[in-house]
């Protein structure tokens, strides 16, 4: 009998571990709450703070003017209609073009925002990835918006899935957390999934990045999981809009989850 209760105990008591775990997970919201308004805006990012989320991604370029802006592909053709290219416009160009409309007419007139704004907008306690679509040459116009900013460096992180772009963010911008974004793919006959965390390992470690930021799809098991965390890396997901596949990768101690839907996720995975 003494032995069943000490079993029941430390079952409880792991069950009450794997709550907190997947509560106290960094949820981030993608591109702003971006379930819930047009994607990239003023308007998504301050919705993404009220829901609550842990902290806000969004993406930039450099405009043809040198101001960065919030913009998440190339062309504006699939936000604003009109095909422009993000990088050859110049801002005053950029916010003449409506990027609310096509998620309702609540949202007609929604402009692409300067980063500047955004950053002001940043509560204490919370921080903002600034995800570089564009290349390395936005580096030194970034450094020099987050020191504009005030914002502490622990509110502030850059990714990428351009190497060159955190590797000289990190080099020029030491005490901000710097994190190399990743997809994966699997060759159909091996089954074999590249990059390997082995390569992601060598990577962030010649960089002296803090982590990575991978795909969900390719965290099948905790395997990939074990290797980042044995290295000393923070390991980050994406774009996780699924509780049970939250729930599962923050037990297995995953640093953060980006989801289009920061309250919801994070009121899922407290049930």
């Amino acid at each position: 009998m003494k032995c069943f209760l000490v079993k029941a105990a430390l079952a409880w008591v792991l069950m009450l571990c794997q709550c907190v775990v997947a509560v106290d997970v960094e949820i981030i919201a993608h591109r702003g709450a971006s379930h819930d308004a047009p994607e990239n805006t003023l308007e998504s990012v301050k919705l993404g703070w009220v829901q609550g989320a842990d902290a806000v991604e969004v993406d930039v370029y450099l405009s043809k003017d040198g101001y960065i802006v919030l913009h998440h592909d190339g062309s504006t053709k699939k936000l604003a209609g009109v095909d422009r290219k993000v990088v050859d416009q110049t801002l005053a160009e950029l916010q003449q073009l409506d990027v609310g409309a096509w998620k309702g007419d609540k949202w007609k007139g929604v402009c692409i925002p300067k980063l500047a704004d955004v950053l002001a907008t940043i509560p204490e306690g919370r921080r903002l990835f600034v995800e570089v679509k564009c290349g390395p040459e936005i580096v030194p116009d970034l450094a020099k918006a987050f020191k504009r900013s005030g914002k502490k460096p622990k509110q502030l992180v850059v990714i990428s899935f351009d190497y060159e772009v955190v590797k000289q963010a990190k080099a020029r911008l030491p005490k901000i957390e710097c994190f190399y974004l990743s997809s994966f793919k699997v060759d159909e006959e091996t089954g074999e999934q590249t990059p390997s965390a082995e390569k992601l390992i060598a990577l962030a470690k010649a960089a002296k990045l803090e982590g990575i930021n991978v795909s969900y799809k390719g965290l099948g098991d905790r395997a990939f999981i074990d290797k980042v965390k044995a290295a000393g890396l923070e390991l980050f997901t994406w774009t996780v809009n699924s509780p049970a596949v939250a729930s599962r990768l923050a037990k297995l101690g995953i640093n953060g989850i980006t989801t289009d839907r920061p309250a919801w996720l994070r009121r899922e995975l407290r049930k």
